[in-house]
């Protein structure tokens, strides 16, 4: 239908409103979903069919995977769950030492798959600390990368998948920087995902923190979203929770390392529910469910910017080591599928 230039003219502000609001409303239905890992150290789990089931049914839109399970890879085929496939830790070396095996491992578990599941990043790695597979990350990086290119996959990114642990000097988190030994092998793979654009993935946990704190010198409250006034200021910003406190010192090292530009995916995050101090059903339910409302919103350094996060775990698992036994229990469900306490996802 053809309009005259003054009706176009007077109509302008109004789509440039309404695609506004279509903007914003992908963008927060996108990026600021909420995914669930699906480990699978354990020796009682439901199959991986019925694992895909239930994350539909949970309305559960994103899954990270630390193993190349063709079962699993299966199930998810036409699921529409967008997906993290891991290069597990003991494939770095291979890999970097080989193109041909980085192509092949592409075609087995990616190229094969890639009709029918909706890869969203490869991490190559999961918290490599430095040795001979820090060594190795950086060229395994750019082998399996230069795979999924030659495979016609250029659409899919890889990254790796860092930890706190990789950071210090995150109090105030202006400060944060990476431990030099890790600054030593991650720098060269923070240039080539800001040459991607690709993100950096990393595990953040305020329970550690909160358990491990001396003195009593991270309240529980701030660990799990509930403080009611600020507790760091650290100018221009405040923190008045622990994980805002956390992910900002991520930005902050990224920055002072070329990669200022990088996203920062939530690749785990988490309460268990027994098995260590203030470990309960209610503290995990209510860290899980302030965490889902509360990355929506971004941080104090990237306000407004929703983060891409992801739940740990989806079951209980009961192959992690007895000497740890906290490690054994942060699934949303127990093995038999009974949900452990209610959360509500996207």
């Amino acid at each position: 239908m053809k309009m005259s230039g003054d009706k176009m003219l007077a109509s302008s502000p109004m789509l440039m409103f309404l695609l506004s609001l279509l903007m914003a409303s992908f963008f927060h239905t996108t990026a600021g979903q909420v995914g669930v890992c699906f480990g699978q150290k354990g020796n009682n789990l439901p199959n991986p069919r019925e694992v895909v089931a239930m994350y539909k049914l949970n309305n559960i839109t994103r899954m990270r995977m630390y193993e190349n399970n063709t079962e699993a890879l299966n199930a998810l085929r036409g699921s529409g769950i967008e997906f993290i496939l891991d290069v597990p830790n003991h494939f770095l070396k291979l890999f970097a030492d080989s193109q041909t095996e980085a192509n092949a491992w592409v075609q087995n578990y990616v190229k094969n798959y890639h009709n029918d599941i909706r890869f969203r990043y490869i991490s190559v790695g999961n918290e490599v600390k430095p040795g001979d597979q820090g060594t190795a990350l950086f060229q395994a990086m750019q082998n399996i990368d230069k795979a999924l290119s030659d495979a016609g996959l250029s659409n899919i990114k890889v990254s790796t998948t860092t930890y706190m642990g990789a950071f210090t000097e995150t109090f105030p988190p202006s400060h944060g920087r990476f431990k030099d030994e890790f600054l030593n092998f991650l720098q060269p793979a923070i240039h080539f995902l800001a040459g991607k654009g690709s993100p950096l993935l990393v595990n953040i946990y305020t329970y550690f923190s909160y358990k491990d704190s001396k003195n009593d010198d991270i309240p529980l409250a701030y660990a799990l979203f509930t403080e009611t006034n600020p507790r760091v200021l650290d100018n221009p910003h405040t923190y008045q929770n622990l994980f805002d406190a956390n992910i900002d010192s991520v930005y902050a090292a990224l920055e002072k390392s070329g990669g200022g530009s990088l996203d920062v995916v939530v690749s785990e995050s988490g309460w268990p529910t027994q098995g260590g101090k203030e470990t309960s059903k209610e503290n995990a339910k209510t860290y899980v469910n302030n965490l889902i409302q509360h990355v929506k919103n971004g941080s104090p350094r990237r306000p407004g910017k929703p983060i891409e996060t992801y739940i740990f775990a989806m079951f209980d698992e009961n192959d992690k080591p007895e000497e740890t036994p906290v490690e054994r229990y942060w699934g949303l469900f127990s093995p038999d599928k009974v949900r452990k306490y209610d959360v509500t996802f996207n």
